[in-house]
């Protein structure tokens, strides 16, 4: 007499086929392919500050005006991202997904006829923010979770790699069109990319294993796809709520609001106006964070690999440590060309760019059980914000003292702090369900 109390008949699954790869890693490749081609949108705000700025190209608004519509998009990208997960474990991956990148595509479309700033906000800033909050990294890790019970570190790492690739394949492009045709068709270029990849998503992504009459990679027994679940905004919070009350929660949330800040915020949106300030042309500041995007891809699958193996406390603990150190050489490096020690920071920098994401998502994952992917989407959230601030702060830096210098130096010494949080966030916490118990 069975003791399972599912609905369904306990399975093993199918048996297996040969050799024939998991299917998992086809779902992981549609993923990877997703992100790459939603990546466009990311490549582009540090490039639209300058054609903006110039009255010759764009309307003569202030850097701190563009930066306002930057940081409301990375604003929302984090604060969408928990209720994403939420909404994916309602509705489904595949239905979200396509519904944020037809968002992406709408907003960015619309840049092409604005006249004002607040529409720069509206289209760019909520718009596309909605929409790519919808497929961030908690899309990531929901297909991590759901597909993979071996081999998680590497394929979190694979998937976050995915959006440098996207960068990698579009900031060039970009940057070109910018430079030769203006900043509309280059913002028309990234509402295709967006779209192009609907049909994709629609026609190979699955939801769960299930679907396809299989287990989680590394999983012993079958697993039956859990039935929607209602209330997806109100489960969110209430995962808030839990989380808020442990302190894990606080460590990790702050110390990726550092990261955001001394990522998305000041190198991706920054580092292009900064490097121009100095003589060096726009199309190769561009192919520079390009090569970033290199050796980001290298750097965040290594990570992945690592944190199979090694503590995350202490392998975030050095990525943070070393970002700082890195930030605080940049002011001496920006020159008209591109000379040895900047490509040595490019490569550094690059290494560690997101490499911070696996190790993180293993820590959530250790402490917060099967709520971890929401719990996830809330420290992206500040991450985002941190990135916001920070997106926000660089351009009115520029604005009022004729430099970024400021802002390299604080996100250095910020960096050095975010080292100290991770280390004291306890080993391994016990988890009862879905809540920390302390250790």
């Amino acid at each position: 007499m069975t003791t399972q109390t599912q609905t369904t008949a306990p399975r093993t699954g199918p048996a297996p086929r040969g050799r024939r790869p998991h299917r998992a890693w086809s779902v992981a490749a549609v993923t990877f392919v997703t992100i790459i081609g939603a990546a466009a949108f990311a490549s582009l705000p540090g490039l639209l500050i300058e054609p903006l700025h110039d009255p010759r190209t764009g309307f003569g608004w202030s850097r701190g005006t563009i930066g306002l519509a930057v940081s409301v998009n990375l604003a929302l990208y984090g604060l969408t991202a928990p209720f994403a997960a939420a909404l994916m474990d309602r509705f489904g991956i595949r239905k979200v997904v396509a519904v944020a990148l037809t968002v992406i595509s709408a907003g960015s479309l619309l840049t092409v006829w604005m006249t004002a700033a607040w529409q720069l906000v509206m289209y760019w800033g909520v718009l596309v923010g909605l929409g790519s909050g919808s497929m961030a990294l908690a899309f990531a890790a929901t297909v991590t979770n759901r597909w993979f019970v071996a081999r998680r570190g590497l394929v979190t790492g694979l998937l976050t790699a995915a959006g440098a690739s996207g960068q990698l394949v579009f900031l060039p492009l970009l940057a070109w069109i910018v430079d030769r045709h203006g900043w509309r068709p280059a913002a028309v270029t990234v509402a295709l990319a967006a779209l192009a990849v609907v049909p994709l998503v629609w026609l190979l992504l699955r939801d769960h294993p299930a679907d396809v009459d299989a287990s989680p990679y590394g999983a012993p027994a079958f697993v039956p796809k859990p039935a929607p679940v209602a209330g997806a905004a109100r489960r969110t919070v209430a995962v808030l709520g839990k989380a808020a009350r442990t302190g894990p929660f606080w460590l990790l949330a702050g110390s990726f609001a550092i990261c955001g800040a001394s990522t998305n915020g000041l190198v991706k949106t920054h580092f292009v106006p900064a490097a121009h300030d100095h003589g060096m042309p726009v199309p190769a500041a561009a192919s520079l964070l390009a090569v970033i995007g290199v050796f980001d891809v290298i750097g965040t699958i290594a990570s992945g690999w690592f944190t199979d193996r090694f503590e995350p406390r202490r392998l975030l603990a050095v990525y943070y440590a070393l970002r700082g150190v890195s930030l605080l050489f940049l002011p001496m490096l920006l020159a008209p060309s591109v000379h040895p020690p900047m490509l040595f920071f490019i490569v550094f920098y690059g290494l560690d760019w997101v490499a911070t994401v696996p190790p993180t998502i293993a820590l959530c994952r250790d402490h917060y059980g099967e709520d971890s992917a929401i719990v996830f989407g809330w420290v992206l959230a500040s991450h985002q914000v941190g990135a916001a601030v920070v997106a926000y702060l660089g351009g009115v830096v520029r604005d009022v003292y004729g430099s970024y210098d400021v802002i390299w130096y604080a996100s250095g010494a910020l960096c050095a702090a975010a080292a100290l949080m991770v280390l004291v966030i306890r080993r391994r916490a016990a988890v009862t369900g879905a809540v920390t118990v302390a250790a």
